[in-house]
This record gives structure tokens, sequence and C-alpha cells, in this order.
């Protein structure tokens, strides 16, 4: 755990950079600068920089377009592993939406409302970066207004599509991110990927999601698909597990299962040198 005092210095360090970048300097440069100190902050959890290396945040927001006056919203942010990212990148001069699981929804089930206490628990540790977070409740149809509508230039999901397919409102999730943006706002959309011509069932049971359902989705709630990247892309990973992608790491479930043992050991190891999942990362705009 990092002392107030290290992050105080961390953060001030990080607003010093954001008022000293040159004044020739491109949005992509200073969007660079900023986000690589970020990453790097001592204010990160040890175990989420270490999944660096699977989730490129650097390149992913430099992708899906960040600039640092910008208005972002990221859905279900759950435990904040971006959210150590995001709010000191928008500190100095943008606005963080966090809209994360809604607490006051009856069908809202009790581990996420307790991942929702533990997210606030995790910004009112540390004010020096969190004091400017706006928390707000996404539950379809409970909660929708994450952001002031027609706002915000950019909107984030991370892995979530295939938990909303199998709760049969990925539609109005979708409508709720347009609602959101201002046009000619981006989404950025970060998920699981399937092999093509996966059927729904099976991306509902593995957590993978093939790209033209995704690319679907979006379309269907008004988005133009404006650009892929494979910057997340994992080739090792052939998407056949015994339990879906959750048989990767980080949730390493099928070998948790296990007793302890030789046998649980060799699962774990053959697991983690296949690494996080192979994902799709998509850039999205709201015609404007």
């Amino acid at each position: 755990m990092q002392s107030s005092k290290t992050i105080r210095h961390a953060v001030g360090l990080l607003l010093l950079a954001a008022t000293m970048l040159p004044n020739a300097a491109t949005a992509d440069e200073k969007a660079r600068i900023l986000i690589e100190q970020a990453v790097t902050g001592d204010h990160r959890e040890a175990d989420n920089a270490a999944r660096d290396r699977y989730r490129h945040p650097k390149k992913t927001l430099l992708f899906l377009g960040w600039e640092p006056e910008m208005t972002v919203v990221e859905i279900w942010p759950s435990s904040g592993w971006y959210t150590e990212i995001l709010a000191p990148i928008t500190r100095p001069r943008g606005i963080y939406y966090a809209a994360n699981f809604a607490m006051t929804a009856d069908r809202t089930p009790d581990w996420r409302k307790d991942v929702h206490k533990a997210f606030m628990e995790k910004l009112e540790a540390h004010p020096d970066v969190y004091d400017h977070v706006v928390v707000t409740e996404l539950s379809v149809p409970e909660r929708t207004t994450i952001a002031p509508p027609g706002t915000a230039d950019l909107a984030l999901t991370f892995r979530n599509v295939h938990n909303w397919m199998k709760g049969e409102y990925a539609p109005a999730m979708f409508a709720v991110m347009h609602r959101a943006l201002k046009p000619g706002g981006v989404l950025g959309v970060v998920e699981h990927r399937a092999a093509p011509g996966t059927s729904r069932a099976k991306m509902v049971e593995s957590g993978y999601v093939t790209e033209a359902h995704v690319i679907e989705l979006a379309e269907n709630a008004g988005f133009e698909l404006e650009a892929r990247s494979e910057i997340n892309a994992n080739p090792a990973d052939d998407k056949s597990h015994p339990a879906g992608v959750w048989t990767l790491p980080p949730s390493l479930r099928h070998c948790r299962r296990m007793d302890q043992g030789d046998q649980r050991d060799r699962c774990l190891q053959r697991y983690r040198e296949i690494g996080e999942s192979d994902r799709m990362t998509l850039r999205f705009r709201k015609p404007g």
C-alpha cells in the first residue's frame, strides 16, 4: 500500500507535467506522455500493473483516440483496473464518469454490490488520485443515465459484452452508451473474441463473442465502425477451454477447482503460458 504522501507526490508530478507540455506538441504526444506517467505511477496496485502486458492500456487508449480534455465514460469499471489509469489522465483537464454496478437495482446480485463497495473504498482511500471521479450507476432498465446525455467524447467498455448477452440486455446497454455520447463521439470496445460463426449459445457459455456480433449490436444502436486493432490479440488462445474464457488468467477457474497437487500445478502452468484471452479492439463513432 502506497503512503498518502507518495501518492500526492506522484499525482503532483502528473499535474505538473500536464502544464509543462510544449505548446507545439501534438495532441497524440500530449496524450502519450500523460498515459505513460499514469501507467507507471506509484498509485497502481502491483497485481494490476502486472497485467499491462496483456491489456496494453497505453496502445489501447491511443488507438481509441483519447485526448486530455475529453469527457470519458467507462462502463462497469468493476474493481477499477482501468480507473487507475483513466482517473489520473483525466484529472488535469478532463472529466471521468465511472458508470459502475447499480447498488439500488433489485436485480443486482450481491457479488456485484460487493465489488461496487470495494470500488468506492478504493476511491475514498486515495482522494489525491480519485477525488474528481464521478460515479454513476448503470443497470437497465432501472439506471441508464450514466452521464448527461450527449456530453461524452469517449465511452469505453472492457470485456463486458458477454455479460450483457447472458443477461439478455446487450442492445439496451449499447443504446445507453449511444445516448451518453455527443455527436461525433467514440465508443471503444474490447471483448474476448470468438471464432467467426460461433453460435450465440456458445458465446454466452464460453464468454467469447464474435466480432460480427459486437459490430451488429453497435450498428443497431446507431454507431458506425471506424477501425479495428489487433493490440489485444493473443494467437496462442485457441478459445477451446473447459471453463471458457475463465479458464485463462486471471481467473484460472478450471485449475483452481482442482485439489492441491501436481495436476493442479501443471494445469496452472499450462494456462499461464497461454496468457489472457484473445481480444478484439474496436472503435465506433456516433454519427455527428
